[in-house]
């Protein structure tokens, strides 16, 4: 695909939004999040936007908000090519920065999504011919994935709330201690759940008698049991239940590593953690030539960063159910309208057919989210 990109000016606005309730895994418990959004202007007018989902601590991943504004700032801005085309920035430009991948995807998706506006199409399509698919879905189909709560009780009660919404399949944290159990009481409520768990690196090898014992339960996966940056272990791991590498998963060639080990039957896709949009295309493309299933995984992002994987989860081959649920999930109000959500009495969403991003940015709410940002002066405080 062709195009060129004359680029006036670029910003990174680093912000703190305040979840609508907490969000527990098996290693945080966020009230907040942190994250940078990215401007991109071009000469032509148009303007990009585009979302860092390095939060505020580096639990998910080493990257934070302050390592991605320090890399933005000082790395990748400052070195911005005035004019951009397909074949003549990437390598010279960005792989002069090793490393921070999120930040590398929030100032791609700016880009991008400014070079879909430049094009009057809607970013979904340019990430299609991106690809090199002939077509793509108009809507999207979503799960929901639920921290840890306080109880059964409480998750047997936040599962039937999101069944009312609508939603077709859940996803529930688990941590040692908080798993065999707390799964036997929601299956046996919910016998016919979709239903899948997520570990978050949580358990070692000589947990897998444990895990084993999940395999009862009928799950449609185990997302990322092991480290976060192991795969040989994985390949170990000896379960009826099909696993699901999430955070070991940071280039094409760790999928095609995982792929040769038999380590995993899923791939979580999140452009966030491959560095955006042309490393996931490029696992994506791989995934399909050798069949491993797909499906793209969500971080607590605004509609900004939504929309990029929105565009990504409508390829044809995302065949599960994608962990990109409605906006209001997260944030009341979201940085970006219209909000995402559910086609009524459906477990979808639909895929914004508007030019560009697809959301129009709020600039007042982006100031908001800024100065929340400035008045957090230690990374400790953000869940307090």
């Amino acid at each position: 695909m062709n195009w060129e990109l004359n680029i006036r000016k670029a910003t990174a606005h680093p912000i703190v939004m305040e979840l609508v309730s907490p969000f527990q895994t098996s290693f945080d418990v966020q009230h907040l999040r942190g994250g940078v959004i990215v401007r991109v202007e071009t000469e032509n007018g148009a303007i990009g936007w585009g979302e860092v989902t390095a939060d505020l601590r580096p639990n998910y991943a080493y990257e934070t908000t302050q390592t991605a504004l320090h890399i933005l700032n000082e790395f990748l801005l400052p070195n911005l090519p005035t004019i951009m085309t397909p074949d003549s920035f990437f390598d010279s430009w960005l792989k002069s920065v090793r490393g921070h991948p999120m930040a590398k995807h929030g100032l791609l998706s700016a880009i991008f999504s400014a070079v879909a506006a430049e094009q009057k199409i809607p970013l979904v399509d340019f990430v299609k011919q991106l690809a090199g698919e002939s077509s793509r879905k108009e809507a999207v189909e979503v799960g929901v994935s639920i921290g840890i709560q306080p109880s059964i009780d409480a998750t047997l009660a936040a599962i039937q709330d999101y069944l009312d919404d609508g939603y077709n399949r859940v996803k529930l944290k688990i941590k040692p201690g908080w798993d065999v159990d707390m799964v036997r009481e929601v299956r046996k409520t919910y016998p016919d759940l979709v239903l899948m768990v997520d570990a978050n690196s949580a358990y070692t090898i000589d947990d897998s008698p444990l895990l084993q014992q999940l395999d009862q339960f009928n799950l449609l996966m185990i997302e990322q049991p092991f480290g976060y940056q192991d795969i040989y272990q994985h390949s170990l791991l000896e379960l009826g239940t099909p696993i699901c590498l999430d955070e070991s998963l940071h280039t094409l060639s760790d999928v095609q590593a995982a792929y040769k080990l038999g380590a995993c039957d899923i791939v979580n896709l999140k452009p966030q953690r491959v560095g955006g949009l042309l490393e996931s295309v490029a696992i994506y493309n791989f995934c399909k030539e050798v069949g491993l299933t797909m499906w793209v995984g969500g971080m607590l992002e605004t509609g900004i960063g939504r929309s990029v994987s929105m565009a990504l989860a409508a390829l044809p081959q995302i065949t599960l159910p994608s962990d990109l649920s409605e906006t209001k999930r997260y944030y009341r109000p979201d940085l970006a309208d219209p909000p995402y959500s559910l086609i009524a009495g459906t477990s979808t969403i639909p895929v914004s057919s508007e030019i560009g991003l697809g959301v129009t940015v709020d600039r007042g709410r982006l100031l908001e989210a800024s100065t929340r940002y400035a008045n957090i002066t230690m990374p400790s405080e953000s869940n307090s």
